[in-house]
């Protein structure tokens, strides 16, 4: 039995049928060269001889003296969360991301263990995906990359290799005997102890937050972001989209200007939303503001749960020069890396919460219009930098496929593989129309940094 941290039970709380709080990962993989044509049914008949779980996939969620918690389930179906399914033809990434979208829009049963892995077969090319859903009460970005990273391999030889959910356990890593009553208040004691002890901390850095916006309207427009399109109720259906873009285009912009690649994809994220948004006349004049997760973990740790940060960072959408924009970006980052390195994870924690409080407050209640703390999320999570093979086949790309929520309407996450940038998106179908035409406004905020740069 483990207790939800109230970062977890929140995403359970959040969620509702036009917003399911699930995040996913779509892998796409080329077949072995020797492999036959019937290659991917192989592979599934494979797969359906794992009938070990481990965790976190193996637990669902109960309650204990009123508190959210997950135990071991001892009647886990895996036929229910392991599906072998065909795309309709003519097998192209357009209904590859079409399938995408439609499954990423169904909630997930809360009686049972809250994951799902799409084995789909049916694609041109001799090619074959994963798609993999996890709820984001179970796992971060962070530990489910680090989950994806653990079953993949840079070995092409390497065979009969486990699927997610019958991985090894790790090393030296015991959870120890199932907690009884006493130790689960003595652990919710301690973690009580240490949350207090973060309160001198957290409290000086929000009287100086709170000074600073009052003094400067930078940090004026991030506790106030403007109203846009961005921020409606949504609907439950989605649009997901998703496109590569080679790591050192990126990296020559960040010598150029002497940044980092965060720097560079937030600017890139800025020109698509304010191409996009120009085209709908519906850019609002003062600069949207991203919220960006930041990972706090300091270990190798894949465990469940969630361990990250927030900041906040105008995206400067209302400059038109895209050299200014992104150094403007740069500052606003790097003042909030300042701040969190003075700062313990509790600490951080703590902080977020107290800062957000606004902000999630309205998204749950829309009662709060003028407490629209951010209009979008903007998140990246760093993924394997050697080509990566799963049962010998070669993985070709591996798209982030995350969370959409009212006056939420889009979250653009990405991840970094093989000296790729992969880019996912998704959005509500009806908020945003044609959200595919934002993967052009990013290569648009590339070209646009590499000409000013001279590149």
């Amino acid at each position: 039995m483990k207790s939800l941290s109230p970062t977890d039970q929140l995403f359970l709380w959040l969620e509702k049928r036009q917003q399911p709080m699930h995040v996913g990962g779509l892998q796409l993989f080329s077949f072995p060269d020797d492999a036959p044509d019937d290659y991917v049914a192989q592979l599934a008949g494979q797969l359906r001889q794992h009938t070990h779980v481990t965790a976190p996939f193996d637990r669902r969620l109960d309650t204990r003296l009123t508190q959210p918690v997950w135990v071991h389930d001892d009647h886990l179906d895996l036929e229910h969360h392991f599906r072998f399914e065909a795309l309709p033809t003519p097998g192209r990434i357009r209904e590859l991301l079409t399938f995408i979208s439609a499954e990423h829009s169904h909630l997930m049963d809360r009686e049972r263990p809250l994951w799902e892995l799409h084995l789909i077969e049916g694609l041109q090319d001799r090619q074959f995906a994963l798609y993999i859903k996890v709820h984001h009460s179970l796992v971060d970005g962070m530990s489910a990359m680090r989950l994806i990273r653990r079953m993949l391999s840079s070995d092409p030889s390497q065979r009969n290799m486990p699927p997610i959910w019958d991985l090894p356990a790790r090393s030296g890593r015991d959870d120890g005997p199932e907690p009884s009553l006493w130790r689960t208040l003595r652990h919710w004691l301690g973690e009580s102890g240490k949350q207090l002890g973060t309160l001198p901390t957290v409290a000086r850095e929000i009287l100086r937050t709170v000074n600073e916006a009052r003094k400067n309207p930078v940090y004026d427009s991030i506790f106030h972001a403007p109203r846009s399109v961005l921020n409606q109720k949504i609907t439950g259906s989605r649009r997901f989209a998703a496109q590569s873009f080679g790591m050192e285009r990126i990296r020559r912009i960040c010598h150029a200007y002497g940044t980092t690649v965060n720097d560079v994809v937030m600017a890139m994220c800025a020109t698509a939303l304010r191409v996009y948004l120009m085209n709908r006349d519906a850019l609002p004049k003062k600069p949207l503001v991203a919220m960006v997760p930041v990972s706090l973990r300091h270990d190798d740790s894949s465990a469940e749960g969630n361990q990250v940060g927030m900041i906040l960072a105008s995206l400067a959408t209302d400059l038109s020069e895209p050299a200014e924009r992104l150094m403007h970006i740069h500052r606003e980052v790097q003042e909030a890396k300042d701040r969190y390195a003075q700062m313990s994870s509790e600490e951080i924690i703590n902080y977020t919460a107290l800062m957000m409080a606004p902000a999630a407050f309205h998204l749950l209640t829309g009662m709060a219009p003028d407490w629209q703390t951010f209009n979008v999320v903007i998140s990246n999570v760093p993924g394997p930098k050697e080509t990566q093979y799963w049962n010998g086949a070669r993985l070709e790309g591996m798209y982030p496929v995350s969370i959409a929520m009212d006056r939420l309407a889009l979250n653009m996450t990405l991840t970094s593989y093989n000296d790729q940038v992969e880019f996912g998106l998704i959005g509500c179908r009806r908020t945003l129309p044609s959200l595919q035409r934002m993967l052009d406004g990013l290569e648009q905020g590339l070209e646009e940094l590499e000409q000013a740069a001279g590149l």
